[in-house]
């Protein structure tokens, strides 16, 4: 199994709601074929700030999570569909 491979602080870090948030951030941007630095101007936000949330470094907020979804033009409940 491939998590039991991993270090417990990689498989801990894969279960934070940051992390899962910037995956999911990540796959919208790839799926609408769009660089970070398209998807932060969309959204008004600094490319590096895109940078983090989809690293999962990022505690976003509501209103960044708001300008995110305008940004890629979809409902809020969209980007909280992990897998």
């Amino acid at each position: 199994d491939y998590f039991k491979r991993l270090p417990i602080a990689i498989v801990i870090k894969m279960d934070k709601i940051e992390v899962k948030f910037g995956h999911r951030i990540k796959e919208l941007r790839l799926k609408q074929n769009i660089s970070q630095e398209e998807l932060a101007f969309r959204c008004g936000l600094s490319k590096n700030y895109i940078s983090d949330v989809e690293r999962g470094t990022r505690n976003v907020s509501l209103k960044s999570i708001e300008k995110i979804a305008n940004g890629f033009a979809v409902n809020l409940k969209e980007l909280f569909d992990f897998k």
